[in-house]
């Protein structure tokens, strides 16, 4: 017999859904990002997002995205690609009637290298930590982000400077909590 798998739950901090609950399963390299370095990163890009296409990467539990949605993005396209964490986050949008949100069951490499340029005003990476994929996945951002738009990373280690100019990035912000570091970085305007 296997054991219950376990479930907790993060709340939206902000917005149109502010406390609604979401669930977080059980899942390996699942770390929803928390309430304080939401509630930052949202201080950072402001409170109205109202007209703002999304991208969340690495979807997950969904907080970033639903986040977003709830502080008026126009649309959020969610990338997960488990399909157990799919399918609760288009739970969460019915239960939501979060019509704004698009969740789509694939991986998120290969899908934003398909994505047109420039498609996003804010692009989240908040990949598995032991996954070595930040780097690439900054990488396919920049490319389908707005110039002067924003990339948003989360990382189990600083982000280097030097690294980020190659890729046509610049350190907006950035902050730790705990064992995250985050950080807001927009794409320079290519002029």
């Amino acid at each position: 017999m296997t054991a219950p798998q376990r479930r907790s739950e993060v709340r939206v901090i902000g917005g149109q859904w502010k406390r609604s609950k979401l669930p977080v399963a059980d899942a390996s390299g699942l770390r929803p990002t928390p309430d304080r370095v939401r509630e930052t990163l949202f201080n950072w890009l402001g409170q109205d997002l109202s007209g703002w296409r999304c991208l969340d990467a690495f979807a997950g539990s969904g907080a970033l995205s639903f986040e977003a949605a709830s502080r008026g993005a126009d649309q959020v396209v969610l990338l997960e690609r488990e399909r157990r964490l799919a399918a609760s986050l288009n739970e969460s949008k019915q239960r939501l009637k979060a019509e704004q949100l698009r969740i789509e069951n694939t991986d998120a490499m290969t899908w934003m290298a398909r994505c047109a340029p420039a498609s996003f005003e804010l692009v989240f990476i908040d990949p598995p930590f032991d996954a070595e994929l930040v780097d690439p996945a900054m990488a396919l951002a920049c490319r389908v982000v707005v110039p002067d738009g924003f990339v948003y990373v989360e990382a189990g280690q600083p982000l280097q400077p030097d690294a980020l100019v190659g890729l046509g990035l610049r350190l907006h912000r950035q902050a730790r909590a705990g064992a995250v570091h985050f950080h807001l970085l927009q794409r320079a305007d290519p002029e």
